[in-house]
């Protein structure tokens, strides 16, 4: 059963409003793999440093990620709804008075330029509003998108809260997910222990992480895992500086976007297999190049198997940790924003992650 209500059950003034939050969606994804991707190459290439560029591998279901974190690599947490988070919700996403998106809140962190600050600009619809989104996204815990509660007869979506924590216990989400898909009758201990780990670690798995990630990951599967509670749909940004990438979890699933290196023949093959020219593949695809080799955007997008989906017969089963739950469905080489011509190209299907790269071309 969907948690969220899909377009013909809506009314008309929530179908408007579903249609305005998922065109915000598409502007804010551009935005987020802008600063979470490309912004960071740009930091390592100012610092005169290699881009730690993913291996296929690690964008691999259940792949498990080198422990290295790299300072350059701007990270973020962002919490995108498409209503209100009800004020009974606080106990777990920690939104208040105290870390309400006002000027004199913000003025507190004293890591703002707020000289000419102005109360609009919070808005999406503000001119200024992804100039400020990307001053708050350095803050420590989560920025919080939602309709503007002070509006609501409106559709004016605004950040609301910054400093967001999370604080939904891990083990309540695992039981959440777990009696959702039949694994469990009432409570995650119930069959032991050791099968009430597993679940844990199938409620990272579900999400495409590995087991107990680093903070920001960890909270942002828990978030997405509790905003299931609500009847409207919602989205959650995540990028660290271990992964490399950026994860957006959604109503549509995983997705992981992150740069990647094309050698020449694998170019000349991208740009005949989509039908363009290598001309057209390099003004509007490519992002920089590293020797022969061109970077170029790679989003990733997953599907669950069977076994993470709700059993039709609605019957109690058995956990199986083997049988994986996520699976590739899709890849694609994104357009760059090149002067609103990214609106005009189209994603450039792809076969990358389980094909192998000879070692004179990487």
């Amino acid at each position: 059963m969907l948690h969220w209500r899909i377009r013909e059950e809506l009314s008309a003034e929530e179908k408007l409003r579903r249609s305005y939050y998922e065109l915000l969606r598409d502007d804010l994804d551009q935005f987020v793999i802008e600063y979470a991707l490309i912004d960071s190459y740009k930091n390592f290439k100012r610092k005169k440093e290699p881009y730690p560029f993913p291996e296929k591998r690690e964008l691999k279901p259940r792949a498990q990620l080198p422990k290295i974190e790299y300072e350059n690599q701007n990270t973020f947490l962002v919490i995108f709804v498409e209503d209100v988070i009800p004020e009974t919700c606080k106990k777990y996403i920690r939104f208040f008075d105290i870390n309400r998106a006002t000027r004199s809140n913000l003025t507190k962190t004293k890591s703002l330029p707020l000289e000419d600050f102005d109360r609009t600009q919070k808005f999406i619809e503000s001119a200024r509003f992804l100039n400020f989104l990307r001053d708050l996204l350095p803050l420590d815990y989560a920025l919080l998108i939602q309709r503007d509660p002070a509006s609501a007869s409106t559709n004016h979506y605004a950040v609301t809260h910054f400093h967001v924590r999370v604080d939904w216990p891990i083990d309540d989400a695992a039981e959440d997910l777990a009696r959702h898909l039949r694994y469990i009758s009432k409570d995650l201990y119930e069959r032991g222990d050791d099968y009430a780990e597993s679940l844990q670690k199938k409620l990272f798995e579900y999400y495409g992480f590995p087991f107990l990630v680093g903070g920001r990951r960890t909270a942002a599967l828990v978030a997405a895992q509790f905003l299931k509670r609500l009847p409207c749909i919602s989205t959650v940004y995540v990028a660290s500086s271990e992964a490399r990438y950026l994860t957006r979890l959604s109503e549509r699933g995983v997705c992981k976007t992150a740069l990647t290196k094309l050698s020449p023949s694998m170019m000349s093959a991208l740009a005949k297999d989509n039908e363009i020219t290598l001309k057209e593949l390099n003004e509007n695809y490519l992002i920089g190049t590293e020797g022969k080799s061109g970077v170029f955007i790679l989003q990733v997008l997953y599907m669950f198997t069977e076994s993470a989906r709700e059993p039709e017969d609605g019957k109690l089963r058995v956990l199986n940790p083997a049988n994986p739950w996520l699976t590739v469905e899709n890849q694609y080489i994104l357009p760059r924003d090149n002067k609103g011509e990214r609106r005009k190209r189209p994603p450039l299907k792809i076969n990358l992650i389980y094909t192998e790269q000879k070692k004179s071309e990487q």
